[in-house]
C-alpha cells in the first residue's frame, strides 16, 4: 500500500496536481450516457475548470435505524441459526389438585424447542486501475481515480445492504427475504384502503381507531408496536390539515399524539420509499405496503456476519493494480411474525 501511495504522490508532484474527491456528474436515474464518461474533454482558452466536482446521489436511509442488525456474529458460517423456546405447559388449571387427590398424577409442565435457519450470502468485488489511468487522472487535475473507485465500491455496498434489509434479495427471495417480503407475516387489506395523506376526517379517525387494534389482534395481545412504516409518497402529504375545524393540526402530529397516548413509549412513525408499488413491484408486491412491527431483536434480526472489509492492493507487474473487499449478510429474519403487520392496498 505504501508503494503505491509513494507512487501516486511522486506522480502528482511531477504534475504539480492536487487529488480531490468525487465522482463523475451522474444521477441514480443514470440520465448521463455512460458512454460520454471519459477524462478527455473538448474546452477553449476560456474555459475554467473547477476543482470541486459533483458526485451521484442515491436514496440513502440507516437500516439500523429501522430494524436490529447484528454485526460480526457467526463470522464466515454458511448459515445462522436460532433457536426458538416454546412453553408447552398447557392450561394453567389443569394444576389445580383437590385435597385427597394430592397423591394422582399431576399435569406436567414442560417446553420444546425449534430452529430457525437463516442463509449467509459471501460477497466480494474488486477495484483495479493501471499506470494509464492514475496519469490520466492527475492529468485532469481535479480528480482522485484510487480514491473514487473505493468509494464507489463502498457505495455499492452500503446500498446493496440497504435493499436487502427491505426487500431481501432479488435472485434468492426466499432464503434472503426482507422486512418487507416476509412469507410467515399476515396481511391486512381492510384497516387502510387508501393513503392516509387522502382520508376524509371521519376515514382518518375510523383508521388511528382501527391500526392500533387490528395489530394487538393480530399478535394475540402480547405485544405493542415500536414502529410504523409509511410509504413516502404518502408521507410527504400528512402535512395536511386535520380537519377544517383544527387546521392548525396535521394529520402527522394528530397521528403521533394518539399513539403516544394508546401505547406505552409511543409508535415511531418513519417513512420508507421501498413502500411504494413503483419500488417493489420488481419483489412482487406491487402495492402499498405499511408496516408495523416492534423494533426488538428476538423478534425481527438482519445479521452482517462480516462486516465490509478491504484487502491490501497488490500488484504482479508494477503496472496494473488491484485489491478486494469483502463482506457476508443474511435478509431479515422474523422470529416472531405475529409480531409483524402488513397493511397493504
Amino acid at each position: 500500500m505504501s508503494k503505491i501511495k509513494d507512487f501516486v504522490k511522486e506522480a502528482m508532484a511531477r504534475h504539480n496536481a492536487r487529488s480531490v474527491a468525487g465522482l463523475t456528474l451522474r444521477n441514480s436515474a443514470g440520465d448521463i450516457d455512460q458512454s460520454t464518461l471519459g477524462y478527455q474533454i473538448a474546452i477553449d482558452t476560456l474555459t475554467f475548470i473547477k476543482k470541486q466536482v459533483t458526485e451521484q446521489k442515491f436514496y440513502e436511509i440507516a437500516p439500523a435505524d429501522y430494524l436490529p442488525i447484528a454485526v460480526g456474529d457467526g463470522a464466515f458460517a454458511q448459515n445462522i441459526l436460532t433457536n426458538l423456546v416454546v412453553n408447552a405447559s398447557g392450561d394453567f388449571e389443569a394444576g389445580i389438585i383437590n385435597q385427597g387427590s394430592a397423591n394422582d398424577r399431576l399435569a406436567m409442565a414442560d417446553t420444546g424447542i425449534a430452529s430457525k435457519t437463516m442463509r449467509v450470502v459471501n460477497w466480494a468485488k474488486a477495484v483495479g486501475y493501471s499506470v494509464f489511468e492514475i496519469e490520466q487522472a492527475l492529468q485532469a487535475n481535479n480528480w482522485d481515480i484510487i480514491e473514487s473507485k473505493h468509494r464507489a465500491r463502498k457505495k455499492n455496498w452500503d446500498l446493496g445492504i440497504q435493499k436487502v434489509a427491505f426487500l431481501g434479495s432479488l435472485t434468492d427471495g426466499t432464503n434472503v427475504p426482507g422486512l418487507l417480503t416476509q412469507s410467515t407475516v399476515n396481511s391486512d387489506i381492510s384497516t387502510i384502503t387508501k393513503t392516509i395523506s387522502s382520508m376524509s376526517t371521519s376515514e382518518f379517525a375510523t383508521f388511528v381507531a382501527a391500526v392500533i387494534a387490528a395489530y394487538q389482534s393480530n399478535c394475540v395481545y402480547t405485544a405493542m408496536p415500536t414502529h410504523f412504516l409509511i410509504p413516502q409518497d404518502d408521507w410527504v402529504g400528512l402535512a395536511t390539515p386535520l380537519s377544517t375545524v383544527y387546521p392548525s393540526i396535521s394529520k402527522l402530529e394528530y397521528l403521533k399524539k394518539a399513539f403516544n397516548e394508546i401505547v406505552p413509549g409511543g409508535v415511531t412513525l418513519m417513512p420508507l420509499v421501498y413502500s411504494i408499488p413503483a419500488y417493489n413491484t420488481t419483489y412482487s408486491i406491487n402495492k402499498h405496503r405499511y408496516v408495523m412491527y416492534r423494533k426488538d431483536p428476538e423478534t425481527l434480526r438482519m445479521d452482517i456476519p462480516v462486516d465490509y472489509t478491504v484487502t491490501q492492493p497488490n500488484t504482479y507487474n508494477n503496472f496494473q493494480f488491484q485489491d478486494a473487499a469483502y463482506g457476508q449478510f443474511t435478509g431479515v429474519g422474523v422470529y416472531r411474525p405475529l409480531e409483524v403487520l402488513y397493511f397493504d392496498f
